[in-house]
């Protein structure tokens, strides 16, 4: 056994992320085990450019109201319990909706040293605006 130290947090890089983000690695590159997992925290407004993963990627909702879209025009709202699973070769994005923070547990798998994650373009302030209109029925419910 051997307990780790906490991580740094690491603001999210301008090529991946649209606003501040800020990332926690928690497990992630050591042999033989092929997890990467890192607690990632979205101010309001908050999101990752779209990307896919090769194996997938599973994300657990730790904290706040978030959204998880899809090219297809799929957005979920997410809040803390929620687990989301995007399966291999699905772009998608997620992220804090408009007027909430959102942190969750995102975890990948390797596959060998093929890239775990390949990075897209970002998503525009249209395409989030629109992903937050359509889940704004979803979330005033949730509330009542």
């Amino acid at each position: 056994m051997e307990l780790k130290p906490v991580a740094p947090a690491a603001k999210g890089p301008a090529s991946r992320f649209v606003g501040d983000v800020y990332s926690t690695a928690i497990a992630g590159r050591e042999e033989p085990s092929p997890l990467i997992a890192a607690v990632v925290r979205f101010v309001p407004g908050a999101r990752t450019h779209w990307h896919s993963h090769a194996l997938g990627q599973t994300l657990y909702v730790t904290e706040g109201v978030g959204l998880v879209g899809t090219r297809d025009g799929e957005v979920v709202c997410v809040r803390a319990g929620d687990t989301v699973y995007a399966p291999p070769g699905e772009e998608h994005w997620h992220g804090a909706t408009a007027g909430d923070v959102m942190c969750h547990v995102a975890m990948v798998v390797r596959d060998g040293d093929a890239p775990d994650t390949t990075w897209l373009e970002a998503v525009s302030d249209e395409e989030f605006q629109a992903a937050n209109e359509a889940v704004a029925p979803s979330r005033v419910d949730a509330v009542r």
